[in-house]
């Protein structure tokens, strides 16, 4: 007899009692932080044998991946290529955008609820039973113990696990043996645990190498590459620089993921798989490279690799849907509503995020026919007056938007990137519950407002800097935008030269809609960075 699936009310009860293990006080600072962090990763082997994982985890193929940016999509790269070459793969990542599933994927689906609700009562209960012996775990320790337990008794052929912090003492560096380590891009991240230089970051990081694992690294500055090297000398393990792509001899080798820091991601990606299937015995599929080359299953895995929320572009149909068709663009690739989605939230990654947008939302300017001359020759895109850009822009108040803010604008400065208007808006999501609907009855919107301030004194700053070619100033349709905000006085609280704050991200939307109705000829792009829980936030208004 088939059971019957699992209900929707079964399975938010399992994903409440999972949000009940997030500590609010994780988010707050801590003085004795780096002690209970060091404590909670020597409880997660007591876990594991609790669990009775230890065995079943020496089995288990592990790719595992740190970083500060692109390890996630490093990991997505490594996931499609191993599964395109015929393998059963396991993906563990975080955060989730808009389903706690998401974190655990195989064969690249999320996992079942069915299978998500068995498995998760499975390791609480047996944890809960047992806390006389050590303490129930964190929420994402919480969630590496569930991967583990899904992915071994699934019986992946890999398990790609992307760190969650550093590396050092996160959870998942309680793999002893992984097949092969990598280490994406270093910079300067979670400064309060990891530390406030580069070479103390990187040593974090470098925690994940171990004795005979062999392991690779992006390109990195000079002071975290000699301390990744020192670490690798200690444990008499090779470390090398994954070759880049150019290297394999493949003319116009395409990308699933849009970006060109994603190049780097992929070439570890590439590296960390072709090594996996060395030292697994699984070179079947490298039969079908040529010298020098890569297998098929490689090129195809690279182009169809998807990773939402990054790089991501959305046309929001509910904008033009009820509109003639007549009065629908033709010219452009597009609709009038536009959002291309990021979730940097580092310096690096928001250097790397304003790059891309400016390229990509200048490309959309042209038809479809000026688009391939724009990308295949590098011609500067004019804006014809239709284009109206806005920055949506939210961050954690851990985070300091005076890091943030600046290597954004200094992309657009060097792009010729007008942005018409800067919007801050509360998120929804949050650090201290993954439950998928929380509504607050009264938001503070002060540190919304805090962003808005930083925002106009940065602008203001670049434009004396930039007197003779000022590109940061207002666009020529900020007074379209800001007309528009005026009459909408529910949903706005405060409006500055070139910047809003919105009482929350449905208010926005309903707002940047009510723009493309008001003005049909206008073609607005939204630049949604920052955070990744603003991005997940969006993504799941866009997706109602």
């Amino acid at each position: 007899m088939v059971p019957a699936p699992i209900s929707d009310a079964a399975f938010n009860e399992a994903v409440e009692k999972l949000s009940s293990l997030i500590h609010r006080a994780d988010s707050e600072p801590n003085p004795n932080a780096m002690r209970t962090w060091a404590s909670n990763f020597e409880t997660t082997f007591k876990h594991l044998k609790i669990l009775e994982l230890e065995e079943p985890l020496e089995r288990l193929g592990v790719i595992h991946v740190a970083g500060t940016k692109g390890k996630g999509s490093t990991c997505a790269f490594c996931e499609r290529i191993l599964r395109e070459s015929g393998f059963k793969t396991g993906l563990f990542t975080s955060p989730h955008l808009l389903d706690v599933r998401e974190r655990f994927r195989f064969d690249g689906e999320e996992v079942s609820k069915d299978l998500f609700v068995e498995s998760f009562w499975f390791v609480y209960n047996r944890l809960r039973e047992n806390e006389h012996i050590a303490p129930l775990p964190g929420f994402f320790r919480f969630t590496f113990l569930l991967a583990l337990k899904m992915f071994t008794s699934q019986k992946v052929d890999v398990a790609i696990l992307e760190v969650g912090l550093g590396g050092r003492l996160d959870a998942t560096n309680a793999v002893e043996v992984p097949v092969v380590t990598g280490i994406s891009s270093l910079g300067l991240d979670h400064c309060e645990l990891l530390g406030n230089t580069i070479d103390l970051i990187a040593r974090e990081k470098a925690g994940i190498f171990k004795a005979t694992v062999p392991a690779f690294t992006s390109p990195q500055l000079d002071e975290a590459m000699k301390v990744l090297k020192d670490r690798a000398e200690e444990l008499q393990i090779p470390l090398t620089v994954a070759p880049p792509l150019e290297s394999y001899g493949i003319p116009n080798l395409q990308l699933g993921l849009r970006g060109d820091h994603q190049r780097m991601n992929a070439s570890l990606a590439v590296a960390l798989c072709k090594t996996w299937a060395e030292r697994t015995g699984n070179l079947a599929h490298w039969h079908t490279a040529k010298e020098g080359g890569l297998p098929e299953s490689y090129v195809r895995g690279l182009a169809k690799t998807c990773w939402p929320g990054r790089c991501e572009i959305v046309e929001d149909n509910v904008a033009i849907h009820d509109e003639e068709p007549s009065l629908r663009s033709t010219q452009f690739k597009f609709g009038r509503l536009q959002f291309f989605l990021d979730g940097a939230h580092s310096p690096e990654s928001m250097e790397a995020c304003g790059k891309w947008f400016s390229e990509a939302a200048k490309l959309e300017e042209r038809p479809k026919d000026m688009k391939d001359r724009v990308s295949n020759q590098g011609l500067q895109a004019e804006d014809d007056g239709r284009f109206r850009r806005v920055l949506l822009f939210g961050c954690m108040p851990r985070r300091d938007p005076m890091a943030l803010l600046p290597p954004l604008v200094n992309q657009f400065s060097q792009h010729g990137m007008s942005v018409d208007l800067a919007v801050f808006a509360p998120q929804s999501s949050s650090y201290v519950s993954i439950s998928p609907a929380q509504v607050a009855t009264k938001t503070d919107l002060s540190w919304q407002m805090k962003l808005q301030s930083f925002w106009e004194t940065i602008r203001k700053s670049k434009l004396e800097a930039d007197l003779n070619g000022p590109t940061t100033a207002p666009g020529t349709g900020t007074k379209d935008l800001l007309s528009t905000l005026e009459e909408n006085k529910g949903g706005c609280r405060s409006i500055g030269p070139s910047s809003a704050v919105m009482v929350s991200l449905p208010a926005t939307l309903e707002w940047l809609r009510v723009c493309a109705k008001q003005h049909p000829k206008l073609h607005i792009q939204v630049l949604v960075t920052g955070s990744l829980y603003m991005v997940g936030d969006m993504l799941r208004l866009l997706r109602h």
